[in-house]
């Protein structure tokens, strides 16, 4: 079905639609995250969803699943077997909640998709970044600013190898490096934050001669940069870096320049709007759209980013 694309804009009209008050029947929502509740991202998407239940009256249940494929399909089934009127799901895998989402959707419950979109799945919406678009700019961004060339060599460490979200930036990434001669290697960097700065650390060791640049598939990797960095002996600047940037770690690193520009994926909102969509199915209003998110930005506007995160 085709669908049309909007931006993050228009989230107004949500707001407008729901109600101010507390709902006359209060539904019951869930919310499952491939993410870990460690990741500093995925706390501020879980804040989004608690504020919306604040707001909404309705009850939201979350859960984190930390990559684990089976845990995030068995919370989607039972959702299902408790009666949902909607669930928000990202996605761990491509085509890991195929048979699931169609599971939910024969029973009658809508699935709205957030910050990983995976086609394959009959959702009835998606809420988050294009993250082939998100892989594209950053490989862009280095090409057109000249921090990297025909023959170079770009890092690009990720929490979880073969994880929907590193497998679709990689691919965007690819269309911009492979017509160029540019080569890189994706390296595990796992959920926990002081193994992530050990492996990236040990790899900088190793490799540093080597990398002409680095993109962080994750929130993870790219808030670590500077530790690593520090702990390395790499000056701020001397390797370019981009990647996300949805935690006051990378805002930091962007204002002090161990990161040079980084993608602010809207996490409140994410889940605010997926939720709103979500309740607007369960009232028989289906979705006609998806909506995206995401801004690149760079030292001179990381604090407007700094502040929002410092809930400034």
């Amino acid at each position: 079905m085709f669908k049309r694309l909007t931006k993050i804009a228009a989230a107004a009209a949500f707001a407008v639609a729901l109600p101010l008050g507390a709902p006359a029947v209060a539904k019951t929502f869930y919310w499952v995250s491939h993410g870990g509740p460690a990741d500093p991202v995925w706390t501020y998407f879980l804040q989004g969803a608690n504020q919306w239940a604040e707001d909404t009256g309705h009850t939201v249940n979350t859960s984190f699943h930390s990559g684990d494929v089976p845990s995030h399909q068995e919370a989607i089934r039972a959702a299902i077997a408790a009666g949902a009127d909607a669930i928000v799901s990202s996605s761990p895998d491509p085509g890991s909640l195929v048979e699931v989402v169609a599971e939910a959707r024969a029973a009658g419950i809508p699935v709205v998709n957030i910050n990983t979109p995976d086609p394959t799945v009959d959702f009835n919406a998606y809420v988050g970044m294009d993250l082939v678009t998100a892989g594209r700019d950053w490989a862009q961004y280095l090409v057109d600013n000249g921090h990297v060339k025909e023959g170079d060599f770009v890092w690009m460490p990720v929490e979880i190898p073969g994880a929907t979200y590193g497998v679709q930036e990689e691919q965007g990434i690819a269309t911009v490096f492979e017509p160029l001669g540019i080569t890189w290697e994706v390296t595990e960097a796992t959920l926990d934050q002081a193994e992530v700065i050990t492996r990236m650390s040990d790899y900088m060791t190793a490799n540093r001669d080597k990398v002409d640049a680095i993109i962080g598939l994750g929130d993870l990797v790219t808030g670590s940069i500077k530790r690593v960095f520090d702990q390395v002996g790499i000056a701020p600047g001397e390797i370019p870096v981009v990647g996300w940037g949805n935690s006051l770690d990378t805002t930091q690193e962007v204002l002090e320049g161990y990161v040079n520009a980084a993608m602010w994926q809207d996490p409140h909102a994410t889940s605010y709007v997926g939720l709103s969509m979500a309740a607007m199915a369960a009232s028989g209003i289906p979705p006609g759209f998806d909506v995206l998110v995401g801004t690149l930005y760079e030292k001179g506007n990381a604090e407007l980013y700094d502040g929002i995160l410092s809930g400034n």
